[in-house]
């Protein structure tokens, strides 16, 4: 049976005060914004005073978003974005460039997997979830971090998950996009610090959200996370002090039952 999927937490809102100029001038660019963990970092950034802009293939979905956004008062729009697609990715951060005059976060968390073994798992299906997973960031962070080295300023999160860390059964595409997602995030970090733009693979474990309820519903909610809490370190990262950047954090459900 299909478990509901918990909406934001009342918690959540009674530390919007403290953060809700944190990040005002700030423009970030959220790919898989419209639903699950894009949706929630998308409100988060926003409470704290960022221009969002929800990107995302299902561009309705963005839509309602930036919809609930704005008529909060908040600053969000959207915008349909395919990350597979090189040429629209690159035309994306120029208009945004052309629009704000900065861009100033990345958040790279649009994912898919394909869940068969492996010697069912097509060409077509690996190229997609790597296209989607590892190159899709690797485009984007290709396009922004000229421009947030020029600045001198900038900050790339990657989304990765704990199938960066670990394996399970049916999911070879997915690992392989996730642990190369990780490697690609620290190879980043090593280019960037010395230009002032900040690189974090967050390492992510189960969330109440539809990638995963979607797929395993029969997943208990107790053993996943609110991607409320999530969105919160994503803004945790964002509000380091100057001189201070997070290579890596892994945040997971405290009763995550296949993680140390």
């Amino acid at each position: 049976m299909t478990q509901s999927i918990s909406q934001p937490q009342n918690a959540g809102t009674q530390n919007q005060s403290a953060f809700s100029s944190a990040l005002t001038g700030q423009v970030a660019l959220v790919t898989g914004g419209g639903s699950g963990l894009g949706a929630a970092i998308c409100r988060v950034l926003a409470e704290s005073g960022a221009q969002v802009i929800a990107a995302d293939i299902q561009l309705g979905q963005a839509e309602r978003l930036a919809g609930e956004l704005t008529g909060a008062g908040l600053k969000a729009k959207a915008i349909h974005l395919d990350v597979r697609d090189e040429n629209a990715l690159e035309e994306a951060v120029r208009q945004l460039e052309e629009d704000y005059g900065h861009l100033d976060i990345l958040i790279n968390n649009a994912g898919t997997d394909v869940t068969v073994p492996v010697e069912e798992l097509s060409v077509a299906d690996i190229d997609r979830v790597l296209d989607v997973n590892l190159r899709g960031p690797f485009l984007l962070a290709r396009a922004v971090l000229p421009r947030m080295a020029g600045r001198g300023h900038g900050a790339i999160v990657n989304i990765t998950s704990t199938a960066a860390k670990r394996a399970w059964a049916n999911a070879t595409a997915y690992h392989a996009s996730k642990w190369g997602l990780l490697g690609l995030s620290h190879a980043l970090h090593v280019e960037a610090r010395p230009h002032g733009v900040r690189v974090t693979a967050l390492v992510v474990g189960g969330m109440q959200t539809p990638f995963i309820l979607e797929r395993f519903p029969d997943t208990p909610l107790d053993n996943l996370q609110d991607p409320r809490n999530v969105a919160e370190a994503v803004r945790y990262v964002l509000l380091q002090p100057e001189g201070t950047v997070v290579p890596e954090m892994t945040v997971l459900p405290m009763r995550e039952t296949s993680w140390p």
